[in-house]
């Protein structure tokens, strides 16, 4: 093979040696399948930071060498729009930061089809820790979907206290959140209501980013045979992604985990 003899031997005690990083890749190949394939090399390092010291570099080159790959997540969705009205103002204005918890919600509503049949899910998202804080599935986009979420989201809510900022509730133009029956419940329990303007998805880029991801890992990683199917795996992931799947922007915490350590302080 025209090789010098200590190039030969070189690479020959190499290959005899143990590698050293067998059981940093077991613990990055467990993470990485405990997880579904959702999680990169940054999610990983911030779990293995937990226990020990590690550069993300390194991390990246053991995933790129055991074929470790991420599910990319579709870069563009386009939300369900409704007819376009002007029954609230833009409160929100982008500002999507929250202080504490059941200041700043959102919501939207999205669509899946199965084998030629559709399932709408339509949840709330609190700003303040990126958490589902409720959610409703069916199969039609009736306002009974819209109006079941905001019941089981306002049964959480105490009542505001005299000078305290209410909560917002933002949206896009959908027609569901032009009703008056939904309008009239938000009054009831003193939410103001907010809307994006038209033709404006940015104005609601955070629950759309939230269906994004969901899609990503949930939906397009495996074929569905039924949308009973499907209703199933929605409940299980959201609650993985409220309990379980961290978040950089939380300092490396699950929603959950993120609303239970600043409530403690």
């Amino acid at each position: 093979m025209n090789l010098a003899k200590s190039t030969y031997y070189y690479h020959k005690a190499a290959l005899a040696k143990p590698d050293s990083d067998e059981s940093l890749k077991a613990k990055i190949a467990a993470l990485f399948h405990e997880h579904k394939g959702r999680y990169g090399y940054r999610r990983i390092t911030a779990m293995l930071q937990k226990d020990f010291p590690i550069n993300h570099k390194k991390v990246q080159r053991i995933m790129q060498l055991l074929n470790l790959k991420s599910l990319v997540r579709p870069k563009k969705y386009q939300s369900y729009k409704g007819k376009a009205g002007k029954i609230a103002k833009n409160i929100l204005k982008r500002n999507f930061k929250a202080q504490k918890p059941n200041q700043k919600w959102v919501t939207d509503v999205t669509e899946f089809k199965v084998n030629g049949e559709k399932l709408y899910l339509s949840p709330i998202l609190d700003l303040y820790n990126q958490e589902i804080i409720s959610y409703e599935v069916a199969r039609n986009s009736k306002y009974e979907l819209v109006g079941k979420m905001l019941n089981k989201a306002l049964k959480h809510l105490k009542l505001h206290k005299k000078g305290r900022k209410k909560l917002i509730l933002h949206s896009d133009q959908g027609w569901q959140y032009q009703m008056k029956q939904h309008q009239q419940s938000l009054k009831d329990h003193q939410v103001r209501q907010s809307i994006s303007r038209k033709g404006n998805c940015y104005d609601n880029a955070v629950i759309e980013n939230f269906f994004g991801i969901l899609k990503s890992e949930c939906f397009h990683t495996k074929k569905f045979e039924s949308v009973d199917q499907l209703e199933k795996e929605l409940h299980e992931y959201i609650d993985y992604y409220n309990n379980d799947r961290i978040k950089l922007k939380l300092k490396g915490l699950s929603p959950i985990e993120y609303r239970n350590q600043s409530l403690s302080l």
